[in-house]
C-alpha cells in the first residue's frame, strides 16, 4: 500500500519505511503535493490529526495518510519543550534552531540538574492514520528516559544524542536502528499501526 507521510523530513520517512516494510512511504513532494499546515493544537494528538487531515484534503482523499507529532517532555522543564519541541529556543518570527543548537540549549537549561532522577524525560509520539473521512485511527506511545550530560552517538536525528533510553542505558543515537525501532516512542506507535494495516488489507 502507498501511504503519504505528512512531513518533509526525510529522516522521519526513513524510520517509517523501516518499520513498515510492507508498504511504500511517500513524502508529499513525491506526489507533487504542496503541503504545509499550522500546528496550532494543544496536544500531540491534536497536532497529529491536524497534519493528517490537512494532507488528506490536499490529496482529495486519494491515498491513505499518516502523520505523527512527536516531542520531548522533560520533567524539570515542566514538561517542555513538549509540543514545541521542534521550535524550542526559536525567537518569534525567526528561523528554527538546528538540531545541534537545540540540543546545546537543552543541555544548558538542564545544567543545574546533576543526577539522572532530576533529568527524567520521555519522548511521546502521537500517530494518526486516515483512510477515509470516516476511518481515522490514532495511537499515542512513549518511551521513558533521561537527558544525558553531553550528546553522544552517531545515529538518529533531532534530540536522539541527548536522550538516554532508561531500559537500555544508551542514548537513542548510540543504538542500532533495529534497537531504536524496538524501544522508541515512534517504534511502539508504529507497531500498533502495522497491526491495523494488516487488518485493513484483508
Amino acid at each position: 500500500m502507498d501511504i503519504l507521510l505528512a512531513s518533509g523530513n526525510a529522516h522521519k520517512r526513513s524510520e517509517f519505511q523501516r518499520m513498515l516494510p510492507e508498504h511504500r512511504i511517500l513524502l508529499p513532494q513525491e506526489k507533487g503535493v504542496a503541503f504545509s499546515c499550522e500546528e496550532d493544537g494543544a496536544t500531540f494528538i491534536e497536532n497529529s490529526m491536524i497534519k493528517a487531515m490537512a494532507l488528506y484534503k490536499a490529496t482529495d482523499g486519494g491515498i491513505p495518510v499518516i502523520a505523527d507529532d512527536s516531542g520531548l517532555c522533560v520533567g524539570a522543564l515542566d514538561g517542555g519543550p513538549g509540543i514545541h519541541t521542534a521550535r524550542y529556543g526559536m525567537v518569534p518570527g525567526g528561523a528554527e534552531l538546528s538540531s545541534e543548537e537545540r540540543n546545546a540549549l537543552l543541555l544548558k537549561n538542564m545544567a543545574s540538574y546533576t543526577n539522572e532522577k532530576e533529568r527524567k524525560a520521555h519522548f511521546v509520539c502521537a500517530l494518526t492514520l486516515i483512510i477515509s473521512p470516516w476511518r481515522q485511527f490514532v495511537f499515542q506511545e512513549e518511551v521513558d528516559g533521561h537527558i544525558a550530560f553531553s550528546p553522544y552517538g552517531k545515529g538518529g536525528f533531532g534530540y536522539d544524542p541527548v536522550f538516554v533510553i532508561d531500559s537500555l542505558g544508551q542514548s537513542m543515537a548510540a543504538v542500532s536502528d533495529d534497537m531504536k525501532d524496538r524501544y522508541s516512542h515512534r517504534g511502539r506507535a508504529c507497531r500498533h499501526l502495522a497491526a491495523l494495516l494488516k487488518e485493513i488489507k484483508r
